[in-house]
């Protein structure tokens, strides 16, 4: 870090002088001891200085940029004052409701997600009733800003997750958005890694930047373990059986590196017993939010996916990854490990290296830091001691009704135990989006509540049910 020394780093919340209502909201969730990327970034925001934060995912980024954002606001303008860039609109949607989260006692606080795979003339409505903090991808902000988005009031600017966005192709729309904004403005990067990409971005739309590197030893990385199985490239669907039933983690993200391999190897874990779904870049939006609910939910223990469709994604408590297909960038192996053992937790990340994977195997062990285990893989007899892939506790319900709809969580947990009798604890999470929700239910209680009712009535309303497959 360039201007602040360790010996002038505060030790908690209580030390950085945060307004009121941050000062409140903080104590609320309880949060007392800063990470480091929170103790080095805090002062530098609060002071109006631009910055560059180099950490991995899950170290409380979100936090460290959300609160001087927030502290900065003027509610009586209800002009944007604030736009924050990710990479996805699931990424999008989580900053989003850290945001609302971490302003919840700022009356009047308006803050909406700009992205795709929802209607645009809604986000348009809302922007033309007045917008605090918009949270958004780089292609939907741009169309808003093509239909005369109103930027002038824009006083901090934050890209989250810049190397990602740049990988992704984004780069030209970023630069785009970033020409639009006041001169005068708080510019942040947040990042994972530190590519020349960034760095040149950096030198032209920042002024001055404070540059904090939080090392791996910091973070939550060194909780991960690492696995090598060297394996041929025709043995790897079997490698991977063997490795899932060994390990017996309760969930986990199978990396593949295209399309094809993806829909490929979901099926053929499928086929052989395990709860797999799968995820690519030509599933449409509803499919893709319900298989992430399922996994989110426990109904589905395994998601195969590549790394463009992963973006973005924080699923809380993910046991392990495992590289199916090793990473062609030393960057994507880094972030591809970052999804596990987070928080302190442990994790497991596996790669099946084939012989041609050698060097991007040594490149990737001189970046990601701790150590790569070389292990054979899981006899037959080791297998068989802890079996994977049986069918999880829960299944998935399907209501035609979300936010939108005026429903809350305590809403569809009363219709359930109320009017259709279900039992507290054959309920599991209950995730709502704007038009629909899900709901984990015990297979036999699903069955049940689908045989006997054609809906469920909530707050006065008939709701469309169905199971999810």
């Amino acid at each position: 870090m360039t201007s602040e020394t360790q010996a002038q780093l505060p030790a908690d919340f209580a030390a950085l002088g945060l307004t009121a209502a941050s000062q409140r909201v903080v104590q609320e969730l309880g949060f007392r001891q800063l990470t480091p990327i929170q103790a080095q970034s805090l002062p530098v925001l609060l002071r109006g200085d631009d910055l560059v934060g180099q950490s991995a995912t899950g170290s409380g980024k979100t936090v460290a940029f959300a609160l001087p954002l927030l502290d900065r606001l003027e509610l009586a303008d209800r002009r944007l004052q604030a736009l924050v860039l990710c990479p996805t609109r699931e990424l999008a949607a989580q900053v989003a409701v850290a945001i609302r989260t971490l302003g919840r006692h700022r009356p009047g606080l308006r803050v909406l997600v700009l992205a795709g795979g929802m209607p645009s003339g809604p986000q348009r409505k809302a922007l033309d009733e007045g917008v605090h903090v918009a949270v958004g991808t780089p292609g939907r902000v741009q169309d808003h800003l093509n239909r005369g988005l109103d930027v002038s009031g824009v006083r901090t600017a934050v890209l989250d997750e810049a190397d990602r966005m740049l990988d992704m192709g984004f780069q030209d729309a970023v630069e785009a958005i970033l020409r639009t904004l006041p001169v005068e403005r708080q510019t942040l990067f947040f990042s994972a890694t530190f590519p020349q990409s960034i760095a040149a971005m950096s030198r032209n739309w920042q002024r001055n930047p404070v540059h904090v590197t939080i090392v791996e030893a910091d973070s939550a990385q060194p909780a991960i373990r690492q696995i090598v199985h060297l394996v041929p490239v025709e043995a790897r669907q079997a490698a991977l059986e063997a490795v899932l039933r060994a390990h017996a983690p309760a969930s986990a993200l199978v990396f593949c590196n295209l399309k094809a391999s993806v829909r490929e190897v979901a099926a053929a874990l499928t086929r052989a017993g395990f709860v797999a779904d799968a995820l690519h870049g030509d599933l449409e939006q509803r499919d893709r939010d319900r298989v992430l609910a399922k996994l989110r939910n426990g109904t589905t223990q395994f998601l195969v996916a590549t790394d463009v469709a992963a973006r973005g994604l924080d699923i809380a408590g993910l046991a392990a990854v495992i590289h199916y297909e090793f990473p062609a960038a030393p960057d994507a192996y880094v972030h591809r490990i970052g999804r596990t053992g987070r928080a302190g937790a442990p994790g497991l990340a596996i790669a099946l290296v084939t012989p041609r994977d050698q060097a991007r195997l040594a490149a990737c062990a001189a970046v990601a830091g701790g150590a790569m285990e070389r292990l054979p893989l899981p006899t037959r007899a080791a297998t068989t001691q802890a079996p994977a892939g049986q069918p999880t506790a829960m299944e998935t319900l399907f209501i035609s009704g979300g936010r939108k709809d005026k429903l809350r969580a305590s809403d569809i947990l009363g219709a359930l135990t109320g009017e259709a009798h279900v039992l507290a604890t054959d309920i599991g999470r209950i995730e709502i989006s704007d038009r629909f929700t899900y709901v984990a239910l015990t297979p036999r209680v699903l069955a049940k509540l689908l045989k006997d009712c054609e809906g469920l009535r909530i707050k006065g309303r008939n709701f469309r049910i169905e199971r999810v497959q």
